[in-house]
């Protein structure tokens, strides 16, 4: 397990946290990541991260449950087991539409949380590092990598942005 040094800074609201973001990008310094403890709009942008491709993971998914439904009750019910019941012929789509629904969104759904869980390296028996505990409560962290940034930089930079603390730990 590689160990990594690093160099963070707590703040206390969101819009200070942004600020320094924009200013770290002005002085071109490496962000090696930013932690919240709720989604701030506006940040994806500023770190240049991409939108989430999980839509298209749902998409194939919901694709996939909704042809095991269709295709399922169109065998089982024109050759396995054809049996005409309330006068309806073999092959009714109307009555093949609850359950094609149900299993469009059931696919969907589980296909999209394991896809996350995975992607993100998460998942039972997970064990992951973390910077400060009160990250997920009230405290917004910028993370900075030791090797990629000096530490006097770093906490200059931190001191002119309004951290409230600046912390090093090795995860």
């Amino acid at each position: 397990m590689a160990h990594n040094e690093v160099i963070f800074g707590l703040y206390n609201d969101e819009e200070d946290l942004l600020k320094a973001v924009k200013v770290a990008n002005a002085k071109h310094l490496d962000i090696m990541d930013v932690y919240t403890p709720f989604p701030v709009h506006g940040l994806d942008p500023l770190l240049g991260l991409e939108e989430s491709r999980l839509h298209i993971a749902g998409f194939i998914f919901g694709a996939l449950g909704l042809l095991t439904a269709f295709l399922g009750m169109t065998w089982i019910f024109t050759k396995d087991w054809p049996i005409i019941f309330g006068g309806k012929p073999y092959w009714s789509v109307p009555a093949f539409i609850p359950i094609t629904f149900e299993l469009t969104v059931l696919f969907a759904s589980i296909g999209m949380v394991v896809t996350f869980y995975i992607v993100n390296g998460l998942g039972p028996g997970v064990v992951n590092a973390y910077l400060d505990d009160r990250i997920t409560d009230d405290k917004f962290c910028i993370a900075f990598d030791k090797h990629e940034v000096s530490t006097s930089s770093a906490e200059s930079f931190f001191k002119s942005t309004g951290a409230s603390e600046v912390h090093e730990k090795t995860i």
